[in-house]
């Protein structure tokens, strides 16, 4: 079995974060670990507290599993902090880690803030170099690139600036476009679109994490990257077509949906 490791925070609700990586990982048959940075209070309402560990238990986290279980593919979630970022980069770099799938949270679905300021540039400079992939949503990759986003072709300028900035493939997600859910790969060998439709369901809560935990799972597998996005974006649509209603504001998804 492929063991497959996720490093974020944990969702008390269950709908994002550890606790949407993990169902997400196990769903598509690997073998899920968790390396905690931070405790959430929060719901489908929004984020009411955060709690980031300390730096020394981070690191004494990533020492076991590597020690151990050796992750044939990881996601990066939730690094709230410059002191937890720098731990993480160092010890990816020292395990000579691979597959490297990072979200960069920095805003939860319900629009509570998750990451210090000072620490998005931490982010970029230390484990952007790192990743195999970068998947943004719309919000995100404004703020990476400066650059307004509102269509398709602001997507494609973001896209490429971010790539000649970082060298590093970025999937830039569309669920927050006005016409359409598509997605935007670009690689060395340029853009790859993802065309899906706008799905009329406010529960959204944990797309990030879901998406960005199935595409580790297919690239431990030993899908190609393309092939990995794939899958995960028709994996996402069928979980948020389920229509769970769970909550008083933005709902999760249905997890347990055929991989």
């Amino acid at each position: 079995m492929k063991k497959v490791l996720t490093i974020a925070g944990s969702d008390s609700s269950g709908g994002a974060g550890i606790q949407a990586d993990i169902k997400t990982m196990t769903n598509h048959n690997v073998y899920a670990m968790s390396v905690i940075t931070a405790i959430t209070a929060q719901n489908t309402l929004g984020v009411q507290k955060v709690f980031n560990l300390d730096k020394e238990i981070v690191s004494a986290q990533l020492d076991s599993i590597f020690l151990d279980i050796f992750p044939d593919a990881i996601k990066i979630g939730m690094v709230s902090n410059i002191e937890i970022i720098n731990v993480i980069s160092e010890k990816l770099t020292f395990y000579n880690a691979k597959n490297i799938v990072l979200d960069p949270v920095m805003i939860a679905t319900s629009n509570g803030k998750l990451i210090d300021n000072e620490a998005i540039s931490t982010l970029c400079e230390k484990l952007f170099p790192l990743a195999t992939l970068i998947t943004p949503n719309l919000f995100e990759a404004q703020t990476l690139s400066n650059l307004k986003i509102i269509n398709k072709y602001d997507m494609e300028k973001a896209a490429e600036f971010l790539f000649n900035k970082y060298k590093v493939p970025f999937l830039i997600k569309g669920g927050h476009l006005n016409s359409s859910a598509s997605d935007l790969l670009i690689t060395k060998n340029g853009f790859f679109w993802y065309e899906s439709p706008l799905i009329d369901n406010m529960n959204t809560h944990g797309t990030g994490c879901t998406l960005s935990s199935s595409i580790a799972s297919n690239l431990a597998k030993g899908e190609s990257l393309e092939k990995a996005i794939e899958n995960s974006k028709n994996y996402l649509s069928r979980a948020i077509n389920y229509k769970l209603n769970i909550g008083k504001g933005r709902g999760p998804l249905y997890h347990n949906v055929k991989s």
